[in-house]
């Protein structure tokens, strides 16, 4: 493998060390491949869009995430962006590494000893020189809340060379002053990006809730655009999921012995299960997606539980409305659920998504071919688990209700018998109810997964500004 030398700094992709003068710059994970992408197509100019396909290639970000890559990477090599040596902006396009005697060694054996890495803190450059190097930076912290993307660049441009200065310290000097909420928050989520960075806690700390609220509003603005596709891309999903579950259930219903189901009912249930798919998938969507853009520490906790929150507040809107409906329209009053049901199939959607992606840091986790099925079965089998789960406790799904509403109303054709004939039950019993909650639950989380986790066909369309 291959070593690059330039000016006074030493790549080595084999041993994931950027070397100068014998002293090892710390760069979080994706920043170190940016540079050395960068590096390797230093004879082009690099779009922004590749960079994208190939650093971040299965989590969305923003476009400024990239912005604050390059401009962590210009600060580790001592580099201008108005007058660059490494690093330079190709306008409306990428970026493209422009020094021009880049050595490369083509063995990268071991390093002599007067080039081994001695890992030491991150250098930021200092703000004022010969003065106080943190009060500056505290100020432009702490000064009004971002009104535009410029200031909060700014706020977070100050917070990455605060944590390189000493996380402790810093928080220690901005204390309760003026700001300290926004402060903190931003310190907060600039913590990840800023290699040797230390904890930011929010519990416990003075106006705790004011800087929560900060940090989601912040990490919500970084991937608005992102969130609401993939919440577009679930409900779509989810859709789907419940067509195929209603088509395939219609038509055994219709195949089935003893079954008086005229042959339309496949139609009928494909769009019932489409509907209350969309919605479904729309709740649970909105919550998983919340959760994940606004959750990097204690991710599958805040996944879990957004996704049971979206579940549970559409299924208690849509129990609430479809029992009204009945009664008012048709006098029928059937043991309709969706409350509980929501908050479990949430709840299990989100543990499935969120322990299936839990390796995907730095944005919204957007996997792609084996990945992306390995996704959507996990996320499968976890609903599928949950539907065992409301079968055996009684609670059935959609199937489960349209059959308990046929047998109140004369004359329906939907009862759901004759699937029970199939697995040896003379009725709609548990076996039955529990086999039906599970296959449509397991296919709303199949569907769920693979609209959450679809491909943009560019990142530039999702989070251009």
């Amino acid at each position: 493998m291959q070593r690059y030398r330039f000016a006074d700094f030493t790549l080595s992709p084999r041993r994931r060390t950027l070397v100068r003068g014998g002293r090892e710059l710390p760069l979080i994970p994706r920043y170190f491949d940016l540079l050395v992408f960068l590096v390797e197509h230093r004879h082009e100019a690099v779009h922004r869009r590749e960079i994208f396909d190939r650093v971040w290639s299965e989590v969305v970000v923003s476009d400024s995430a990239l912005s604050q890559a390059v401009r962590t990477l210009r600060r580790t090599l001592d580099d201008d962006s108005r007058e660059p040596r490494f690093i330079r902006t190709v306008s409306r396009h990428g970026y493209q590494f422009v020094y021009r005697d880049v050595v490369v060694d083509e063995n990268d054996d071991a390093v002599a000893e007067s080039n081994r890495a001695a890992p030491v803190a991150e250098r930021p450059a200092s703000p004022a020189a010969g003065g106080d190097p943190f009060e500056p930076l505290l100020a432009r912290l702490t000064r009004s809340p971002a009104r535009d993307v410029a200031d909060e660049e700014d706020a977070r441009d100050a917070a990455e060379l605060l944590h390189g200065l000493g996380t402790g310290e810093a928080l220690r000097r901005l204390g309760t002053r003026p700001g300290h909420a926004f402060a903190r928050a931003i310190l907060r989520d600039s913590r990840w990006d800023v290699a040797n960075a230390g904890p930011v806690p929010l519990i416990g700390q003075p106006r705790a809730l004011a800087s929560a609220a900060a940090l989601v509003r912040l990490r919500l603005r970084r991937a608005a655009r992102a969130a609401a596709a993939r919440w577009v891309g679930a409900s779509a999903g989810a859709a789907a999921a419940g067509i195929c579950g209603g088509a395939i259930g219609g038509v055994m219903l219709v195949v089935a012995p003893g079954s008086g189901a005229r042959p339309e009912i496949a139609g009928v249930l494909a769009f019932l299960g489409g509907l209350i798919g969309a919605i479904a998938g729309a709740g649970v969507g909105a919550g998983l997606t919340f959760g994940e853009a606004t959750a990097r520490s204690q991710r599958v906790v805040a996944v879990t539980v957004s996704g049971a929150v979206g579940g549970g507040v559409v299924g208690y809107a849509v129990q609430w409305v479809s029992r009204a409906a009945l009664e008012t329209l048709a006098g029928v009053q059937a043991p309709i659920g969706g409350g509980v049901e929501g908050v479990v199939l949430g709840a299990l959607s989100g543990v499935g998504y969120a322990v299936a992606t839990r390796r995907l840091e730095g944005g919204l986790a957007a996997p792609r071919g084996v990945r992306r099925i390995e996704v959507a079965a996990m996320t499968a089998a976890a609903c599928a688990l949950g539907g065992v789960v409301l079968g055996v406790s009684g609670r059935p799904l959609v199937g489960g209700t349209i059959h308990a509403i046929s047998q109140t109303s004369s004359g329906a054709h939907a009862l759901l018998t004759p699937l029970a004939h199939l697995v040896g039950e003379p009725d709609f019993g548990p076996l039955t109810r529990t086999l039906i909650a599970a296959g449509e639950a397991g296919l709303f989380g199949a569907g769920l997964a693979v609209g959450l986790t679809r491909s943009p066909r560019s990142h530039e369309s999702l989070i251009a500004r």
